[in-house]
């Protein structure tokens, strides 16, 4: 399940497929984040392994455990790179050890190279 009822019965299948990527869109401050965050709750709450790599380095615990996010079981992960936030949903998704797999927000999946050229930039 989503958490959302309506979104839920609009997708026709009851939820976000398993085993497929999904990505939310829409503007900055849409809910993108808390749409992604009540389906790990849901998820968490069927006993499923959930996993958050906050490429944005913003996720808010307070907020996931009033959506109802068990932030103790959610694995989480801050990567530095584009490449290190890929390497680690690589492993993840091999592993077969988690259910719901959340990535926020693929737009701050910067390349190493990228990183570099800015901090020589900045010099």
């Amino acid at each position: 399940s989503s958490g959302s009822l309506g979104l839920d019965i609009a997708l026709g299948i009851g939820g976000l497929p398993k085993g497929r990527v999904v990505e939310i869109y829409g503007p900055e401050s849409s809910g993108k984040t808390t749409l992604a965050l009540h389906t790990v709750a849901e998820a968490q709450k069927k006993g499923g392994i959930c996993a958050f790599i906050d490429a944005e380095h913003a996720l808010d615990p307070v907020y996931a455990r009033k959506l109802g996010v068990n932030i103790d079981e959610l694995l989480i992960s801050q990567p530095d790179t584009g490449e290190q936030a890929l390497e680690i949903c690589d492993t993840l998704v091999r592993s077969g050890a988690v259910d719901v797999l959340v990535v926020d927000s693929v737009a701050a999946l910067v390349p190493k190279a990228e990183l570099e050229g800015e901090m020589g930039d900045a010099l």
